[in-house]
């Protein structure tokens, strides 16, 4: 007879050993959540049931499965696998087999040491079959309450640049710009003016949520920054 895993057991063992994946790759631990496990469970038994193998097999992108499972996201990613052995597996073979299968993928892997990433979901579930054969789901997430408001303000005489994640943005004179940002990381305002005659500003800031941003005309055509948080009543 094949070895047939504990499924709870390989769940668990899979975030363990995507935590110790991001651990070495410096980045924070995923928490479980029930919301993304209920997605994650959802979609595993449906195509288990249906013999599909694709993340939008059901006509639904893995950022509404969570919704309608009451996940509430700032961006939600999603990694799948099947595996199959006439052996079978133990809990511990399997997780390492989905993982392991995970990190060899680029797109996969991507989602593993998604930076931005803070929860996760995993469900694994047995798929008909002469042979013992799983499919596994992972869904990571960021949830909304982890998004940021913040604006910016140019009250200088010159366009000003900056960069927010990997995009760069020009704010023009007497400008307001309001952001919501869900991802984690620095705004830089990187110049004044054009690139011909501008200067530099060169000043990086961790935006907070209700943070305001001012940006203001200083002597010899350079602009500071000023930050400033609205205090709550």
């Amino acid at each position: 007879m094949p070895d047939l895993p504990d499924l709870p057991q390989t769940e668990m063992a899979i975030v363990a050993l995507t935590n110790a994946f991001r651990q070495e790759s410096k980045l924070g631990a995923v928490a479980p959540n029930k919301e993304l496990a209920a997605a994650a469970r959802w979609f595993a038994e449906y195509l288990a049931r249906t013999d599909k193998f694709a993340h939008e097999a059901d006509g639904r992108e893995p950022h509404q499965r969570a919704a309608t499972h009451g996940y509430k996201y700032c961006m939600v990613a999603e990694n799948l696998a099947r595996n199959l052995d006439s052996r079978g597996y133990t809990a511990q073979r399997l997780a390492a087999e989905v993982v392991e299968g995970w990190k060899n993928s680029p797109p996969h892997r991507k989602n593993l040491v998604e930076a931005d990433a803070t929860e996760i979901g995993v469900s694994v579930v047995r798929a008909s079959d002469r042979h013992p054969k799983f499919v596994s789901v992972q869904m990571f997430g960021r949830p909304e309450t982890s998004k940021i408001v913040f604006s910016i303000t140019n009250t200088a005489q010159v366009p000003v640049s900056y960069t927010l994640g990997k995009e760069s943005q020009v704010l023009e004179p007497r400008t307001i710009v309001t952001h919501e940002y869900c991802a984690s990381g620095k705004i830089s305002f990187d110049r004044a003016g054009n690139w011909l005659t501008g200067s530099s500003i060169g000043v990086s800031f961790e935006p907070q949520n209700g943070i305001s941003f001012t940006l203001r005309q200083a002597a010899g055509n350079r602009v500071i920054v000023e930050a400033s948080t609205t205090k709550k009543k």
